[in-house]
């Protein structure tokens, strides 16, 4: 898939892995709508970046909301060719604490987050993708999902978040080989530890001592490295149905 002239839809696009994405595609001439509840931080990335970029508020736990974002992107642009869904969330919670048993709406919101949300953008925007005319490969869009290294090796308090992003591996293959007969490609990314705004409330010596547990390089993530990933996979025709651990080669301890 060619960016260059595509239209892309990114979740979580106002911060952290969303916005280098969202300047990733930008910058390779996509145009893109940055989809997200932050609406101030939104609104300042797509004014940033000028034509062929713009902002939509959306909860991707509100339908409602969904289906006006997708809408007015191709209202807006005309088309969908790319989403990357990156909004997401976590909430460490022991499944027995010394409070009692895991909150139950805890892990209902988490999932409903996380997993909900990401097949809810993925279904309203297929839908729309199907109408584009195919490219010389056939192709019609192109479907980039976030999971995390926690679906393979979650630590203790990562129940929720685990099951929502395992959720995600999950489906990528069955919904790839739905979307196959449509010319829409479907992949996940799994990143490990990733300098993005959920750590960035630690102390600098903390995040510090979290890269250091990455073998090769032994540093936090960047979310432009997210965003390279997502550029490969769009780029490349054959990347399908396949989860992808982008993580330095780290597997997760149990704490």
């Amino acid at each position: 898939m060619e960016i260059r002239g595509s239209v892309g839809i990114v979740t979580g696009g106002a911060s952290g892995l969303g916005a280098a994405t969202v300047q990733m595609l930008h910058q390779n001439g996509a145009k893109v709508m940055i989809a997200d509840m932050n609406v101030d931080g939104g609104k300042a990335l797509a004014e940033k970046l000028g034509d062929g970029a713009a902002f939509c508020k959306m909860d991707v736990t509100q339908t409602d909301e969904v289906q006006a974002g997708v809408r007015q992107t191709v209202e807006l642009f005309g088309s969908i060719h790319i989403l990357v869904n990156c909004a997401g969330t976590s909430f460490p919670m022991k499944t027995v604490g010394k409070d009692g048993p895991h909150d139950l709406g805890i892990f209902k919101k988490i999932v409903e987050i996380n997993l909900f949300g990401t097949f809810d953008v993925l279904r309203l925007s297929a839908f729309h993708m199907q109408n584009n005319p195919p490219n010389l490969d056939m192709e019609r869009g192109v479907i980039i999902n976030t999971a995390s290294v926690a679906a393979f090796d979650g630590q203790i308090g990562q129940a929720c978040y685990s099951a929502s992003k395992g959720g995600i591996v999950a489906m990528t293959l069955p919904i790839a080989r739905d979307l196959s007969r449509l010319g829409i490609r479907v992949c996940t990314i799994a990143p490990g530890l990733f300098d993005t705004p959920l750590l960035a409330a630690l102390p600098e010596d903390a995040r510090a001592s979290l890269g250091q547990q990455t073998p090769f390089p032994p540093r936090l993530g960047r979310p432009a490295e997210y965003a390279h990933m997502a550029r490969a996979i769009i780029e490349n025709p054959m990347m399908n149905g396949e989860t992808i651990r982008l993580d330095g080669a780290i597997r997760m301890a149990p704490k």
